[in-house]
Formats: C-alpha cells, structure tokens, sequence
C-alpha cells in the first residue's frame, strides 16, 4: 500500500537518562550508589558504541532525541523506531524483586516522558521484571493502552527457561492486551541468572558474544515445548539480537524427536516447527555473513523469513547494520516483508508517520525497483 512503512527498525538503544525523578524516595539512596545492577561485564577494546554517533550537543550516544532521528531515522527513511533501552534489562537480575520492580517502573514511565512524548516515530517497550511475573503482569497492564508501548521486553538472561509455568502470568497479560514478548541479550552471566554457557564461564567479550544463540535456542526450544504457545495462541514472542542461522537446525532437531518424544509433550498439536514459524519473529542484527551471500539467502527461505524476520539496526552499537548494505539479494516479498511487513503487523504501525522527507521516498522507490542509483546502493537487489 502507498502509504504504509517503508523501513521499520526493531532494536533502536535509547538513553533514558536518570531514574530517579521516577523512583520513590525510599529507593534514591540505592539508586545513587548501584543505578541499574549487572552492567558489563566482559572487556571489549572497540567498546560498545560507534564513536560517530555523539550528539552534536554533547551527552551519549542515544541520549539526544533529535539526533537520533536525524543521525540515523532521517539519513536512512526509518519511518519508526522500536526502542529497546540501554543498560537496563539488569533490573531483572537483582536478587531484590522489589528493586527490580521499581526499576522497571521508572524506566516505563522516563521512556514515555522523555522519548515517546518527542516524536510519533518513536515507539516504546514496556520494561518488565522477568524475576517477578505477578508484578511484571500488573506493569504490562498500566501502559498497555498507551499506544506507543508497542511490545514487552525482558532480559534474555534468567533464571530459568522462558517457557516454564512460573513466567505465564507474563504471557498472559501480554496475549490478553495484544502486545508481543521480547527478549535482548547482553546479560547473560550476570546477577541471578547463573553462567552464559552450559559449561561455564567464558574467557573473553569476543567468546561470550559468539556463543549468545544458545540461550535464544533455549528459550525457544522452552516456550514451544512447554506449550505455551497453546495455552496463549495469540502470542508472539521476538528474539532480539540473537542471531538467524541457528533457527534452521533447532526446527529440524525438535522436529525430528517430537516424533519418537511426543508422548512427553502431549498439549503439542502441531510439529514444533509450526509453532515456532506462527509465534517466533527474529530480528537481522546481527546477520551472519558467510562468504557464500547465497548460504545466507537459504537459510532465510528455510525459516519463511518473509513472516519471522525482522530488520533491526542495533544502533549506535558497534557492530550495528547499515539497512542498505546489510543483506544479499533476494525476492522483492521476502525484502519488503523483513525491512517493514512483519513489523508492521506484529507492532500495528500500518500508516507512515506524518513527517516524511526526501530520504525515505528515495529508499521507498528503491524498494519498488525505481531507484536511478548503481545496483551497490540498493538494499539487495531483487531475485
């Protein structure tokens, strides 16, 4: 349609800045002393932002609206962003629950104050306490009718895996207001959430950070096998920053023993496989890049990408993804549906914003197949 989203990108880090104008006065004191608990843990020499993405006016990455918008929205024609926070999912991991729950209190309510009051382009997730699901319920419910929380997000790190019973009074209110569960790593190892690794500790950022779609495998293997996706069939749960390529072989493993096993799994009406294409949305960054574009291109056919992708951009992180650079070529659908279709539907953004400029009708024509740029301009050309 003429007038829906071009371009959606579906991890954006905002700085929400202090939490402590949102905070009783009973928990400042430990908020000055520890802020938000389990940060970083692991050395990287790059850091975690890109060093152009400073605002003009000074302050951190991601802390400036506007320039965010024009530093990345504008220069790419993203007509929304789905911000996801930054350095906050910890507040799942304190052994104090009620700090916890504070926390993400604060974060939901600085989110609107701060961000989504800025601009219609800016859409928001409602932080939650994953250590604390009655509480986290009742959090999903205040700023479910706002329409610019768009989705729940916990921490991809947990205690245990996302599909066990003690985590459904959260599915529940999310499949009763209509918005999806998101998970985003960067915490796995910390707090009360145990090792990353079935096997420990890793030695260094660079092994932790390429081993994180194991826990994406587990929570998925979890929430499908544990039904949850019976229980609440309008749930759709996103697997953010966690990788694509591994999707294949865990549908094919949980495919194959679901024939020998499903006698241990007796709500399961379908091959795992179905459930995981009908309620399982990943996001592109950051996209596996074998030598081979073509490997990629399969493995995007193998998972129905046109309805389980999403792009995401991961900005102003390193390693964030460029929406024009990012991908090989592939079929006009399968482009169309991972850069807006998808997340579209699932976030229900189905008009473009007001404020449109010459950017973003410019990469709308380059979709279409109108664009008067040289083919390494374009975001993967068609099939």
């Amino acid at each position: 349609m003429k007038d829906s989203p071009v371009l959606i990108d579906t991890d954006v880090h905002n700085q929400i800045g202090s939490l402590l104008p949102y905070l009783p006065k009973a928990w400042h004191e430990r908020y000055q002393t520890v802020k938000v608990p389990y940060g970083a843990h692991y050395y990287s020499s790059i850091g975690t932002n890109r060093k152009d993405a400073f605002p003009d006016k000074g302050g951190v990455p991601g802390s400036d609206p506007q320039f965010l918008i024009s530093d990345h929205m504008d220069r790419y024609g993203i007509d929304y962003a789905i911000l996801t926070g930054s350095g906050v999912l910890g507040l799942s991991l304190d052994p104090d629950p009620d700090y916890g729950n504070v926390l993400a209190a604060a974060c939901n309510n600085g989110m609107i104050d701060t961000w989504l009051n800025v601009s219609p382009r800016f859409k928001g997730s409602i932080f939650v306490n994953a250590s604390d699901p009655m509480e986290a319920a009742a959090e999903i419910r205040r700023h479910a009718s706002n329409p610019n929380m768009v989705q729940v997000l916990m921490a991809s790190a947990a205690r245990m895996p996302y599909g066990q019973r003690f985590y459904h009074p959260i599915y529940d209110a999310a499949n009763e207001c209509g918005l999806p569960v998101a998970i985003h790593p960067g915490t796995e190892g910390k707090g009360i959430s145990g090792a990353p690794t079935p096997s420990g500790y890793p030695t260094r950022y660079m092994e932790w950070h390429n081993i994180l779609p194991i826990n994406y495998m587990t929570h998925v293997n979890s929430l499908v096998c544990e039904g949850v996706f019976e229980k609440f069939p309008k749930l759709k749960f996103v697997a953010i920053e966690g990788g694509i390529s591994w999707l294949p072989h865990l549908m094919w493993r949980m495919d194959k023993n679901y024939k020998a096993l499903r006698e241990s799994t007796p709500w399961l009406k379908r091959f795992p496989s179905e459930y995981i294409k009908d309620h399982i949305k990943l996001t592109t960054q950051p996209v596996e890049e074998p030598n081979n574009p073509e490997y990629l291109l399969q493995i995007l056919h193998m998972i129905e990408a046109e309805k389980t992708v999403m792009f995401s951009s991961d900005y102003p992180h390193w390693d964030n993804d460029n929406p024009k650079m990012a991908f090989p070529r592939m079929p006009k659908e399968m482009k169309q549906r991972i850069l807006a279709g998808t997340a579209a539907e699932l976030y229900g953004l189905h008009t473009r914003p007001e404020r449109r400029d010459d950017i973003a009708n410019d990469l709308a024509d380059q979709i279409a197949g109108k664009s008067k740029q040289s083919p390494e301009h374009v975001w993967g050309e068609d099939e």
